[in-house]
C-alpha cells in the first residue's frame, strides 16, 4: 500500500514502466508498505483474503487502511523474478472500501468449475493486463480446488500457460521465408532476438559479467516437444517465449527464435521478470534487420552486445538442433 491517495496503479503496473529508468521504477517499489500476516495455502475462503480478493478485482485504485503490529522495518526485499518492495510489517488489522469490479475477472473468480489454466487464458484473451492476472492466480481466485501460491510461481506459470495456447496456435502456421534480427536494450538488459526459417524451436539465453569479472551463463532450449530439463534462466525463459509468441500469432506466421539477453553492471537493482517480457516485446515492435540465414542474423544481433558470438554458439542447443538433418532435407 502507498501513504498517498489518488490514482496510485502505476507504482504496482509493470506493463506502464516501458521507457521509465531504474531510478523511477526503484522509487515506484519502495513507496509501497508491505504489509505481512501468515496464513495458510489452503485457507482461501477466509474474510481477509476474500476481502484481498474483491480489491484484485478492482477497476481502478481502492483506498485501503492498514495497521501494522509496529512500525514497519526498512528491510527492502529483492527478489530477481518479482518487483522490489519497500518497508515491511506484520498486520493487526486492514480495511478495504467498496470499488466496481472487472466484470471479466469477476466472473473467472465466480465460476467455481473453471480451469485456473482457462482462466488465465481467457482473461488474456480479454485483454486483462498479464500483472492483474497473476496477482489474482497468486491470490487463489482461479481454479477448482484453490489455494494461494508463492508470487514467483504464479508469475512463471501465468507466462507459461499463456504462452503454451499461443503456441498451439504457432504450429499450424506457415513458417517464415526469411531471417530477422530485432533488438532493444533497457534497464542495463540488452536484448536481441533471432527468428528464422524452421518449424518452432525456441531458445532463451543469459550472459552477465560476475564480480570476477568472467562471464556467466544460463540457456534454456525447447522445440516441438517442450523442455527436458528444469530452466537455466527460471522465469526469465517463460517471459520471453510469450513476447516471442504474441508476435508470431498476431503475424500468423512460425519460426525458430533464439532470444539472447545480455546483462550489464548498470542493471544494478533486479526489478523482476517483468522487464524481460517488456523488453522483448519493446525488441519485436522495433523494425528488424534482415539476414539470409541464421548465422549472418547472429552476427547482426551480436553488434550491440559484448559478448561474443562464439560464446553464444558454445552454449546453444538450438544451434546444434539447427544443424541436425530432418527428413525434408533428403527430398
Amino acid at each position: 500500500m502507498p501513504p498517498i491517495h489518488g490514482d496510485t496503479t502505476i507504482l504496482d503496473s509493470p506493463e506502464k514502466w516501458t521507457g521509465k529508468s531504474l531510478e523511477d521504477i526503484v522509487n515506484y517499489r519502495l513507496s509501497l508498505v508491505r504489509g505481512i500476516k501468515p496464513i495458510k495455502i489452503g485457507d482461501v475462503g477466509q474474510k481477509y483474503i476474500e476481502n484481498l480478493q474483491i480489491m484484485s478485482m478492482s477497476e481502478r485504485s481502492t483506498d485501503a487502511e492498514m495497521e501494522l503490529v509496529k512500525n514497519a522495518s526498512p528491510t527492502v526485499s529483492i527478489d530477481g523474478d518479482s518487483p522490489i518492495f519497500g518497508p515491511i510489517g506484520e498486520i493487526k488489522s486492514a480495511k478495504f472500501s467498496n470499488s466496481t469490479s472487472d466484470k471479466n475477472i469477476q466472473k473467472s473468480f465466480y465460476d467455481k468449475d473453471l480451469l485456473a489454466q482457462d482462466a488465465v487464458v481467457g482473461l488474456y484473451n480479454k485483454g486483462i493486463e498479464i500483472s492483474r492476472i497473476q496477482k489474482c492466480f497468486s491470490i487463489g481466485m482461479f481454479g477448482k480446488n484453490r489455494k494461494l501460491v508463492p508470487t514467483r510461481w504464479s508469475i512463471t506459470a501465468t507466462d507459461d500457460i499463456i504462452s503454451k495456447s499461443l503456441m498451439e496456435k504457432i504450429i499450424d502456421y506457415d513458417v517464415i521465408d526469411t531471417t530477422k534480427v530485432f533488438s532493444y536494450n533497457h534497464l542495463g538488459n540488452y536484448f536481441s532476438v533471432v527468428m528464422f526459417p524452421s518449424r518452432w524451436m525456441f531458445e532463451m539465453q543469459e550472459a552477465w559479467y560476475g564480480e570476477d569479472g568472467n562471464v556467466g551463463f544460463g540457456s534454456d532450449f525447447e522445440d516441438m516437444r517442450g523442455m527436458t530439463h528444469p530452466p537455466e534462466t527460471a522465469g526469465a525463459h517463460f517471459a520471453s517465449r510469450l513476447a516471442v509468441s504474441e508476435y508470431l500469432v498476431e503475424q500468423k506466421t512460425q519460426a525458430a527464435v533464439m532470444v539472447l539477453r545480455e546483462i550489464r553492471p548498470e542493471y544494478a537493482v533486479p526489478v523482476g521478470v517483468w522487464q524481460v517480457r517488456e523488453g522483448v516485446r519493446m525488441a519485436l515492435n522495433q523494425n528488424p534487420v534482415i539476414a539470409s540465414n541464421f548465422l549472418e542474423g547472429l552476427d547482426a544481433a551480436c553488434k550491440g552486445l559484448s559478448i561474443d558470438k562464439k560464446e553464444w554458439l558454445s552454449h546453444s542447443k538450438l544451434y546444434q538442433a539447427k544443424k541436425q538433418k530432418s527428413i525434408s532435407d533428403f527430398f
